[in-house]
């Protein structure tokens, strides 16, 4: 006979399916595809680049025994100075977020957007002091693809943004923009996390999506629990973003004094030192959940209503405890958390059963969330 745990205080195995997915999400060496941003190739040749310089320098250390001593000695110095630096700046969620690209005004758009009528005139006035929301938005609408949906489906550009929101209409930008700021909110000109960045993408957009799916199914506010999923990972993407942009200023300095002492085995040994994945992975689970409120409330939302549901998943222990709003995104996060270990084959089948019971999903449900869209935003 099954127990059912449903609703319950979440045991110590539902816990460690969901480290798993952050370990495979920034641990993991698993490359991902991009997603509906299209392909940064400057970037991406970078990465693959740095990976096979490790890979050749890690070949040679492998047959020279001092060579891997000194690459020891300097890859632990150079670890923990990086941990050392993370650490100090994670004790202070101000400096985490002056660090990021997250902004009063971008917040503030969202708070605009959630609500049930939003006004198109206040919309356009913050988006227009938003040079790269401005030019986001303007190519969708030129966009061959968009194009056709324009009422005149005219082949002259757009470039008027009083026109550009207009042709996309109120409830797409409550869908765009959203997307446009969270996206803008993930690491990125990182070689180091190009990959990790795609996988946090693509669980960000499938928790939103599910999460919207299941709004719309039990006649909740469809565009409040959308902001409010993406918004579950926002104190990952900030961790990783300070994290690696403390590791690239360390370990290029480094690297830059290495090349200057002509050591050559001191040079290899630091340009072998990868990003500290396991350690920033270790800081997203005991930081992540409370950062995605605490930084709102530094920006002046201490009494947002997205701040409030943002801390209630972060404080409250049992799923039977949230609040229908919270419970949605618990929900959608979960069945993000089933499609990616699924995607990964690192799901067992009773691993699954113990989620879908935990959270009570229903078999149709499960249906009507696996026939949602995840590659691409359904827009109106």
């Amino acid at each position: 006979m099954v127990v059912s745990i449903a609703g319950g205080v979440k045991s110590g195995k539902l816990l460690e399916i969901e480290a798993k997915l952050y370990r495979l999400l920034i641990v993991g060496k698993q490359k991902s595809s991009a997603m509906l941003e299209g392909v940064d190739d400057e970037l991406e040749a970078h990465a693959n680049k740095l990976d096979v310089e490790r890979e050749a320098v890690m070949s040679r250390l492998e047959k020279q025994l001092q060579s891997r001593e000194i690459f020891e000695a300097v890859s632990v110095q150079l670890s923990e100075s990086v941990r050392r630096s993370i650490d100090f700046r994670l004790a202070e969620p101000a400096d985490v977020l002056r660090h990021t690209n997250i902004s009063e005004q971008q917040v503030m758009l969202l708070e605009l957007l959630q609500s049930n009528a939003p006004d198109l005139n206040q919309v356009y006035l913050y988006v227009n002091d938003l040079s790269w929301l401005v030019l986001d938005l303007t190519n969708l609408v030129n966009s061959a693809s968009f194009r056709n949906k324009r009422p005149s489906r005219s082949e002259v550009k757009v470039s008027d943004l009083k026109l550009v929101l207009s042709f996309i209409g109120l409830e797409n930008l409550q869908t765009l923009i959203p997307y446009f700021c969270v996206r803008r909110w993930l690491p990125s000109g990182h070689a180091n996390l190009l990959w990790t960045t795609r996988k946090l993408w693509r669980h960000n957009i499938v928790t939103a999506i599910a999460s919207q799916a299941l709004a719309r199914a039990s006649g909740n506010d469809e565009a409040f629990i959308y902001i409010c999923a993406l918004l579950y990972q926002l104190g990952t993407s900030a961790i990783l973003n300070n994290s690696a942009g403390i590791y690239e200023q360390i370990w290029g300095s480094w690297l830059r004094e290495a090349e200057a002492s002509k050591e050559r085995e001191v040079y290899d040994a630091v340009l072998a030192t990868d990003f500290p994945a396991t350690q920033v992975y270790e800081k997203v689970m005991e930081y992540g959940q409370e950062l995605n409120w605490q930084l709102l409330e530094l920006l002046g939302f201490a009494d947002s209503r997205i701040t409030d549901v943002l801390k209630e998943l972060s404080y409250t222990m049992r799923y039977a405890d949230l609040s229908a709003e919270a419970a949605l995104i618990a929900r959608g996060s979960a069945f993000a958390q089933i499609l990616f270990l699924e995607e990964q084959r690192k799901l067992y089948p009773h691993e699954r059963d113990l989620i879908v019971d935990y959270y009570q999903f229903t078999p149709e449900e499960i249906e009507m969330l696996r026939a949602q869209n995840y590659r691409k935003l359904d827009l109106v």
